[in-house]
């Protein structure tokens, strides 16, 4: 296959996953090192010989349980999109438990007293350190939006939903 259809390709698995295209790259290159035979697919302990060598945590029973969603056949075998779906439930998954522990971390530094809540003043300090253009209602506009019951606070869940979009 050319580099034009592999981009097509990785365009659709990225549009599919959420993985990024760099991602679906290393994947390609893991997937293509163990199908020594260019047969097109590979075996489920293959997926996770691939996945941990790339760093990424592989749970045996999860990855029993998306094989399984993907492998409708019970083949046991398993082609570079079905392994990207895979792959995704782990690495996807990674990012967004990374970015809420980033986020909890973040609260705490803004939490001084360990109230369990933020201020709304203190999240525009915030939102002004993200980004300096916005106006004052702007900021107004935004924590009437995030401030669910306008209590001029915000709990880490309000400020994680705000975040993570």
């Amino acid at each position: 296959m050319g580099e034009e259809g592999d981009d097509a390709q990785y365009d659709l698995i990225v549009e599919s996953t959420g993985l990024d295209h760099e991602q679906v790259d290393s994947l390609k290159k893991g997937f293509e090192g163990f199908d020594k035979e260019g047969g097109g697919t590979i075996t489920q302990t293959t997926m996770q010989m691939i996945l941990k060598s790339m760093g990424v945590k592989v749970d045996k029973d999860e990855m029993d349980g998306y094989a399984a969603e993907v492998d409708e056949e019970a083949a046991g075998k398993f082609t570079f999109e079905q392994f990207c779906q895979i792959a995704a439930k782990f690495m996807v998954e990674d990012d967004v438990e990374q970015m809420k522990e980033e986020l909890k971390e973040a609260f705490r530094i803004y939490d001084k007293e360990g109230q369990g809540f933020i201020t709304t003043d203190v999240l525009k300090e915030i939102l002004r350190e993200i980004d300096a253009t916005l106006t004052e209602d702007d900021l107004d506009n935004i924590i009437e939006e995030v401030d669910d019951d306008a209590s001029g606070t915000l709990d880490f869940d309000e400020f994680q939903a705000m975040m993570m979009g």
